[in-house]
């Protein structure tokens, strides 16, 4: 068991943020990667309906025996979390408390924006981890195009700029110093995203922090790889809808550099569960 990969997940590229924190903090572990190209956006869909592919993706992945289940999505995260720590035997990670215990520790107004998904936002699900900290006052904005552009391979540019403007508007008048990138895609946007708030409001993500949390996981279950022949990564996504271009091998590999040797596809399963 020790020496299975981590499965980890996302329903496209964003999760390869944390991909890549896991990559960079565990240089000897495996991971098998699933972006979820099928349905992507989740965010734009009931969580109910993010529930049913999150949970086909998680059966796919334990069906290949990961020894580690990381829920990087925050969409999918306030959706199925609960769902998958009861079905599963294996140790499920998710995205929002990692960056939620970030942020607590650096912001010093008690004043913290959050940007995520429509589903995420609206679950408030980030309002819920918050709510254990005393004195934070917290901001939660909707940022829908911000998966579109780059699943489409754009992150840059006068439209994404003139949607940053637009869409954090009414963070920076709620004088927040501290914004959580509440979607796993958000941090291939952080140079115009930290470009609009200013300088002196701190960017958390949840990449560096779940991977801490994996490790910590990993060490405290006996998980830890123990083969000594370096790791091979396998990165799928799930087949696209008929008529539709996918960009996950492109940007798989423009994100993720030499970590990223080749992807697959595997089809999409439908979970009525």
């Amino acid at each position: 068991m020790n020496d299975s990969p981590i499965g980890i997940f996302d329903s496209g590229i964003g999760g390869l943020t944390v991909a890549r924190a896991i990559i960079d903090q565990l240089p000897n572990e495996e991971l098998f990667y699933i972006g979820d190209t099928a349905h992507t956006p989740y965010g734009d869909k009931p969580l109910a309906k993010v529930r049913e592919y999150a949970l086909g993706v998680m059966d796919e992945l334990v069906e290949h025996d990961v020894k580690m289940l990381v829920i990087a999505c925050n969409t999918a995260t306030a959706a199925v979390l609960a769902d998958a720590r009861e079905r599963y035997s294996v140790p499920v990670l998710e995205v929002i408390k990692p960056a939620v215990r970030r942020a607590v520790s650096v912001t010093h107004n008690k004043r913290i924006g959050v940007i995520g998904t429509r589903a995420t936002v609206k679950s408030g699900a980030y309002q819920d981890a918050f709510s254990a900290a005393l004195d934070v006052h917290v901001e939660a904005a909707a940022c829908p195009r911000f998966v579109e552009f780059l699943e489409s391979g754009t992150d840059s540019g006068e439209e994404v700029l003139a949607a940053a403007e637009e869409y954090l508007a009414p963070l920076k008048a709620a004088g927040v110093d501290t914004l959580v990138l509440g979607c796993t895609h958000y941090p291939l946007l952080a140079g115009v995203i930290s470009y609009v708030m200013g300088p002196d409001v701190t960017l958390v993500s949840s990449s560096e922090e779940t991977a801490i949390d994996v490790y910590r996981t990993l060490q405290g279950e006996n998980l830890m790889r123990t083969a000594a022949t370096a790791p091979s990564h396998i990165f799928a996504e799930t087949a696209p809808r008929v008529g539709r271009t996918s960009n996950f091998a492109r940007l798989s590999q423009r994100f993720l550099g030499p970590a990223i040797t080749h992807t697959t596809s595997i089809p999409a399963r439908e979970e009525n569960a």
